[in-house]
């Protein structure tokens, strides 16, 4: 395992096997200031520093990533999306339980948006808490080259602490010139772990350090907007606090080790009391590969006396209006994702680009035939099975579950979520209430895996 300390940033893109290290910048715009215009272009940003050539991306509005959406729950997002890009796209508001015509699938919930074209996203806000948007149209390409933002619903009563912050995690494949690797749809990615970069972002940009005030309070919102890569956060010498996954609250706790696990598409919202020494610094260490552990950053202590709400009282947050499911009267139903290397690829895999399957087929299209369909209001258990050498995060649009057991133990919180990690072999039992219309994607979140096999379309009428 590397040091703690870990490798200097020029390091990660002398090798295209090297990790970058990454740093905090801060997420723009005044406190509610939602744009009503979101504009993707290709822009040049200088991810890697000044040391070295700026990178060509794709953008929202010229930034990595795109400006912070941010409402009060309750209140009416409304985006005017134009596409400046040379490719059609969409925008699929993840997490969000909103309207299906909303939901930004491309043929299965409205028609791609041409270049030069534009479309009105409008829907209600229900539910506080750290969502995030990203394209659903070519999203292998579209993600990896950057596309995506945060979007922050705020409580109507949001807990008392010295700062909010919101980290939005990438990872890119740079070559020597930090340009980025164009090989997307490589096979060897899509059958194996997905696209994994060499070089880690936080808020689009490496750095070195996260400056902090001894003795303050961080609520931290930690977005995982990468194509594959999956997150082991260590904070050395810290106890960070989890109040809230996918953002859904849970009962404030230690996670399992004290590593914050994120796969792609996942969040988690922590309480980080700043209880270092002034002056000093301390690595956050990314080791979720431990043969390729490396420091994602330092938190830079301010020499100055301690100030702030560290020691405070733990907040638990408010609930969101959430239908919990009846158990004893849902409907059950197994479903079981297969393939990749090392397993039950189909055996015409390479031939049709297809490495994954959702109960024994590949399934490429987004407006496929529904593999359930579950009446309107239902509750239901889905046990997930892994039948894979590989991880997945499972993905449902328009609506949120309860993790209820993995391996048949129950869950320590039950805890709401719309992506589940699924380690390799591993099987879950997830529930919901069927209270949202339409057709519905069901998928890995790995974005090569999705499009290689594994998604679904679930229909609730």
């Amino acid at each position: 395992m590397t040091s703690a300390r870990g490798r200097s940033r020029r390091d990660f893109l002398r090798t295209a096997l090297g990790l970058g290290a990454a740093a905090f910048a801060p997420v723009g715009g005044s406190a509610f200031a939602a744009p009503r215009v979101l504009r993707a272009h290709a822009a040049q940003r200088a991810i890697v520093g000044a040391a070295y050539p700026s990178t060509d991306v794709w953008s929202y509005d010229g930034s990595i990533p795109g400006p912070v959406l941010r409402y009060r729950q309750g209140e009416r997002l409304r985006v005017e999306f134009e596409n400046a890009l040379p490719d059609p796209t969409t925008v699929h508001f993840h997490g969000i339980r909103l309207p299906n015509a909303m939901d930004g699938v491309p043929q299965l919930t409205q028609p791609p948006i041409e270049r030069g074209a534009r479309f009105v996203y409008e829907f209600d806000l229900p539910d506080a808490g750290t969502y995030w948007y990203h394209p659903h149209l070519g999203s292998p390409e579209q993600v990896g080259r950057g596309l995506s933002g945060a979007l922050i619903v705020d409580e109507a009563d949001p807990p008392r602490v010295d700062r909010d912050r919101v980290w939005v995690l990438s990872d890119w494949r740079l070559d020597r010139e930090a340009r980025i690797v164009a090989n997307f749809g490589n096979f060897m990615d899509a059958s194996h772990a997905g696209r994994i970069g060499n070089t880690v972002t936080v808020n689009g940009e490496v750095r070195e350090t996260f400056d902090v005030v001894p003795g303050e309070r961080l609520r931290l919102r930690l977005v995982n907007a990468s194509n594959a890569r999956i997150y082991a956060l260590d904070f050395r010498g810290h106890a960070p606090m989890v109040i809230a996954y996918d953002g859904h609250p849970v009962e404030p706790h230690r996670p399992e080790g004290d590593r914050v696990v994120l796969g792609p598409a996942m969040r988690a919202d922590l309480i980080l009391d700043m209880t270092g020494e002034p002056g000093k610094r301390y690595p956050v260490v990314d080791d979720f590969y431990a043969r390729m552990a490396y420091r994602l950053l330092d938190l830079r202590y301010a020499d100055a006396p301690r100030r702030g709400r560290a020691g405070e009282a733990l907040p638990k947050l408010a609930p969101n209006p959430l239908a919990d499911p009846v158990l004893a009267d849902a409907e059950r139903h197994q479903i079981v994702f297969g393939g990749g290397m090392m397993g039950r690829m189909p055996r015409f895999a390479s031939a049709r680009g297809v490495a994954w399957t959702v109960n024994g087929e590949p399934i490429t299209a987004h407006d496929a035939e529904p593999i359930l369909e579950i009446g309107r209001g239902r509750s239901v258990v889905l046990e997930l099975v892994n039948d894979t050498l590989w991880p997945h995060p499972i993905h449902l649009h328009g609506h949120v579950f309860r993790v209820l057991s993995r391996d048949g133990k129950a869950t320590r919180h039950r805890e709401w979520r719309d992506t589940v990690l699924l380690a390799p072999r591993e099987r879950a039992e997830i529930a919901f209430v069927a209270d949202n219309p339409g057709g519905w994607m069901f998928h890995c979140h790995v974005l090569e895996h999705q499009a290689t096999g594994m998604m679904a379309v679930i229909r609730v009428a």
